[in-house]
């Protein structure tokens, strides 16, 4: 069979378990792992989340994409902080891979990466997107075609993927094991409970690449004072 191509943007969970056979389930290790993993925030960090959450209810329903990442999606990652000598947060960049006969290629919102300046190894893609304003495209798809190029690309393609959408105030966050997946209900930002799980739920995934960067690299991490 002669290869085939297929951009990121025009990929939906329908074609792509179509095509790759991959397949949805209620469930899966790495995300039940990711969902219940421990993470810390200080005080001041709360409050700096609950002044972009403020932010958020005044505009969410009328932010477009770029708003939306520019004023709430970017500064809670880059609270977060995932810049090191060993991993980073890129936005925008083009990651391409053969996934069996296709090559599936295009430019992600953003991904978690081995390499300081320019992305290796991802382990970790975003898809960002405004339903209200823009209603066209499937973000869940988007970012589970960026994460079959992403298991594609690394050493170990037993090894889980993770990802997250953004839909306005929603936040859905997925792995990939093999071509099984398993998608989150949603945390809704807007509310500060849920607001601060999104946050745990990023610093766990530091704590994640941060592990999987040691063991590829076969030599120990130091972040913040904290071994990996």
């Amino acid at each position: 069979m002669a290869p085939t191509e297929k951009l990121l943007s025009a990929c939906t969970l329908r074609s792509i378990d179509k095509l790759f056979k991959t397949r949805e389930l209620s469930s899966l290790p790495s995300l039940d792992e990711w969902m219940a993993q421990p993470a810390d925030m200080s005080e001041l960090e709360e409050q700096i989340l609950l002044r972009y959450q403020k932010g958020l209810a005044f505009n969410v329903h009328d932010w477009n994409e770029y708003e939306l990442d520019t004023h709430f999606i970017g500064p809670v990652f880059s609270l977060a902080d995932f810049s090191s000598p060993y991993f980073n947060h890129f936005g925008q960049r083009d990651i391409d891979a053969m996934v069996d006969s296709t090559l599936l290629y295009g430019r992600v919102d953003g991904m978690i990466a081995s390499g300081r300046r320019e992305p290796e190894l991802p382990y970790f893609a975003f898809q960002e997107y405004k339903r209200n304003l823009d209603p066209n495209g499937d973000p869940a798809g988007q970012c589970l075609a960026a994460m079959l190029v992403g298991q594609s690309l690394g050493p170990d393609t037993t090894l889980p993927l993770y990802g997250c959408y953004v839909v306005g105030r929603d936040w859905y966050f997925l792995t990939l094991e093999g071509r099984n997946y398993a998608i989150t209900k949603g945390h809704n930002a807007l509310d500060t409970d849920e607001l601060l799980d999104i946050f745990r739920l990023l610093r766990a995934l530091r704590q994640f690449v941060a592990q999987r960067v040691a063991t590829q690299l076969n030599e120990p991490l130091v972040l913040c004072g904290q071994s990996y």
